[in-house]
């Protein structure tokens, strides 16, 4: 069916009257009702994965810094209802909102918390209203993941995609052979903008990269990638092409992994300068500098990042202004271990 009504769609020649007739050859008389039948599904099946957990209320917290020292916590607990079939994420106690545009607000903490949920509960169900209505998410208004206006939010990806680690602690507890350890959190973003010789403008969009996933149960952790997101890097040829940036180094990051039953995942190494005879600015939008990503069960801690440019630490999180010839390296995190060497899960 789906391809014959694709290509009518494409001729325009399907109206009300012929989605009706194709619908009926194919017994559906009403989509709206096979839509709600669908949701209606996954609700009941979520509700019942959730009545097979043990009741009760997980605790867990995660801590992250950025590249001028701060540090954000993030606290959270799960609550576990078999009989409503239901969970309540609530971060009580996390960090007040930052001066620096990483906050969230809550419809983002509760999407990136649901899905997060979601992985280790239930990933074979669709992802829909049904499935989602059974986990309900607080947090304190104001707070770093309930930011409300003028609190700014351009770089919430940081604080975004670092939630998952508070969770999976929560979630190990409750199901741990589908948690997973720490991970290098949020992806790093760069932009490079400055003048050619002739006085004209260049500037990057953001090109970003991922350090490493913590390792899980029965599986090493990815590599040069993040989650939830599993965002690819933009090719260096891309960023190359948009403005005189020269790459000398983008290569994965050896032993940055932590060790364990299972390994953490490599972070990345990359090395560029700007071919440009005036100054440049450079907006770096990194962490995990101090916190090393943790293992879990026993597992270790995967490798911290550094940012340096011509071999010094980079200890801002302002737009910087640099030199023709200064040379930037990033070195990302690694994922945390899973389980003690030669243990079994």
């Amino acid at each position: 069916m789906a391809g014959d009504l694709h290509a009518q769609m494409a001729s325009g020649e399907v109206g009300a009257q012929r989605l009706r007739s194709l619908c009926n050859r194919h017994h559906l008389d009403d989509i709206e009702a096979l839509a709600d039948e669908i949701i209606t599904r996954s609700e009941i099946a979520t509700r019942a994965s959730i009545r097979q957990l043990p009741a009760g209320t997980y605790r867990s917290q995660a801590e992250l810094d950025l590249t001028d020292g701060s540090r954000i916590n993030i606290v959270c607990a799960i609550t576990v209802d078999p009989v409503a079939g239901e969970i309540l994420v609530d971060y009580e106690g996390s960090s007040d909102a930052s001066a620096s545009g990483i906050n969230v607000v809550k419809n983002y903490t509760h999407a990136y918390t649901t899905f997060t949920v979601r992985a280790v509960l239930n990933p074979e169900l669709p992802n829909n209203h049904g499935s989602l209505a059974p986990i309900l998410v607080e947090a304190p208004v104001g707070s770093i993941v309930n930011a409300v206006s003028p609190q700014p939010c351009t770089a919430r990806q940081v604080v975004g995609m670092f939630l998952p680690n508070a969770l999976l602690k929560a979630l190990s507890q409750i199901k741990p052979e589908q948690s997973m350890a720490e991970g290098s959190g949020a992806v790093w973003t760069m932009q490079v903008s400055g003048q050619h010789p002739d006085g004209k403008p260049f500037i990057t969009a953001m090109f970003t990269y991922a350090g490493g996933v913590g390792a899980r149960a029965h599986k090493a952790g990815l590599s040069a990638c993040s989650f939830p997101t599993g965002i690819a890097a933009v090719p260096v040829e891309v960023v190359e092409a948009s403005a005189p940036i020269y790459f000398h180094r983008k290569e994965l990051r050896a032993g940055s992994g932590g060790g364990g039953h299972q390994t953490g995942g490599l972070g990345q190494t990359i090395e560029f300068t700007v071919d440009t005879e005036r100054t440049w600015q450079l907006n770096a939008v990194t962490s995990r500098l101090a916190i090393a990503p943790e293992g879990i069960f026993g597992g270790d801690a995967g490798a911290a990042g550094s940012f340096t440019v011509n071999g010094n630490a980079v200890t801002t999180q302002a737009r910087i202004t640099l030199q023709p010839g200064d040379h930037v390296r990033l070195d990302l995190p690694g994922g945390g271990g899973y389980g003690i060497e030669g243990s079994r899960p």
